[in-house]
């Protein structure tokens, strides 16, 4: 009788101790999917829209019944963003978010796909109808660029030049401060100054909606105030990850530069000096005086004690001539004190183009065509315009008079610092220049 008795006894604490299991393995779930709801929302951007306004951002009584059901099946939908997001951030698989950018689910042809995507993710717009495919033409200088790019880079015997063969796990997090990431629309630019980045940084801030207006996004580029297009809080960029992702950050930025469209715009290496030089040193810039122009003057102009100020400096017609500053930037004691700023430093340490396959190249030298090209490859060409440019524009006609006073060893000196600009972007050597 007595084991008799006990295999019930025991067979009734086998069963209690399943039961227990199986309450504890629902609600380790339930908080994983708490969890990961929470990290998705807030950091992680699992919801976020790939274009068009923010549906958060409209008013209640504009949202359409479409966008309704889109919302409702977003939830319905909750677990599978679940281990779609946790397969691409731990294994490297595909982005959640890649079947809005990519082809149209099985069974739905292309027509019905653009449909549900223009009432999820773009309300109150529709998409720009183009008569005309984009030029070959256009399609082939894109491919020439960039094939030029990876031809040197993968090549070491054609060219060698600091950084080249280093990986981008070994670029420091100080030095991706330029990749400015718009997580809304999939898209990554690296801002080189003067470079046109005052206006595309405009339409990075349109885009992204990270400027407001009364509690409205920014539509019109130029409208965004010139004081605050430069303001570093209104740009996410790379080295902003660690603060944000932790550990996480390097993985991220790997999979965001795998999946976003990725653009940055060169100018002849040359041409750029002379902008910076005019723009930093001709007008009258108080931080760069104090910054820069003084150190100038002292050691290339003999002012022992230059003006306090830009103000006292210029009224006495005192300022660093260009010779000045060529010879600041090939004096080796500058880059021992700090780095170039990033108005004169080389365009391949701003944007690391042998360790970020980039998918646009543009051109200032082919603005009007590269903006309109590239806009129309991201899908925003309804959403804004590149501004139109009035003002006084540096032009490679004027380098002839702008080095005339520069030695023709300091004119050799200064192309071998920038010649890694000049071969990876395609800027013919400026023989004439170098050989008078």
């Amino acid at each position: 009788m007595a084991l008799s008795q006990s295999k019930p006894t025991k067979m009734g604490k086998s069963r209690l101790l399943r039961i227990f299991m199986i309450v504890g393995a629902v609600f380790m779930i339930l908080l994983i999917i708490i969890y990961w709801d929470d990290v998705g929302a807030s950091n992680f951007y699992l919801h976020t829209t790939i274009s068009g306004p923010h549906p958060s951002r409209l008013s209640p009584h504009s949202r359409s019944d479409p966008e309704k059901k889109a919302d409702e099946d977003k939830e319905s939908s909750f677990l599978t963003d679940i281990d779609a997001f946790v397969n691409q951030f731990l294994e490297g698989t595909a982005d959640p978010t890649e079947q809005v950018r990519g082809e149209p689910p099985p069974g739905e042809t292309h027509n019905q796909s653009s449909e549900k995507s223009e009432e999820k993710f773009v309300p109150r717009r529709e998409w720009k109808i183009h008569l005309t495919p984009i030029a070959p033409e256009l399609k082939q200088r894109q491919e020439n660029r960039k094939q030029m790019i990876q031809d040197l880079c993968g090549n070491k015997s054609l060219f060698d030049f600091p950084g080249k063969s280093r990986t981008f796990d070994d670029i420091p997090n100080k030095e991706l401060d330029h990749l400015i990431v718009d997580d809304r629309h999939g898209i990554i630019y690296c801002y080189v100054p003067k470079v046109a980045c005052t206006n595309w940084k405009r339409i990075m801030i349109v885009l992204s909606e990270s400027l407001l207006l009364d509690g409205v996004p920014y539509q019109d580029p130029l409208d965004v105030p010139q004081e605050l297009v430069h303001n570093s809080s209104l740009h996410f960029t790379f080295n902003k990850f660690w603060k944000r992702y932790g550990k996480f950050s390097r993985h991220l930025m790997k999979i965001k530069l795998k999946k976003y469209t990725k653009f940055l715009f060169v100018r002849d290496p040359f041409v750029r000096l002379i902008s910076a030089y005019r723009n930093k040193f001709e007008l009258a810039n108080e931080d760069f005086y104090k910054r820069f122009a003084v150190a100038m003057l002292k050691r290339y102009s003999n002012y022992t004690n230059p003006p306090a100020s830009v103000v006292d400096a210029f009224a006495a017609g005192i300022r660093p001539s260009f010779a000045n500053f060529i010879r600041y930037l090939l004096d080796p004691k500058t880059e021992k004190d700090a780095p170039f700023n990033e108005h004169w430093r080389q365009m391949y340490r701003l944007c690391h183009p042998c360790q970020i396959n980039y998918d646009f190249v543009g051109k200032l030298e082919t603005l009007d065509e590269d903006a309109e090209h590239l806009l129309r490859i991201l899908r925003v060409d309804n959403v804004v315009e590149f501004p139109q440019s009035h003002r006084n524009q540096t032009v490679s006609s004027w380098e002839q008079d702008w080095f005339a006073n520069i030695p023709l060893e300091a004119r050799n000196e200064l192309y071998r610092l920038y010649e890694a600009d000049f071969k990876l972007f395609g800027y013919s050597k400026p023989d004439k220049l170098l050989h008078e």
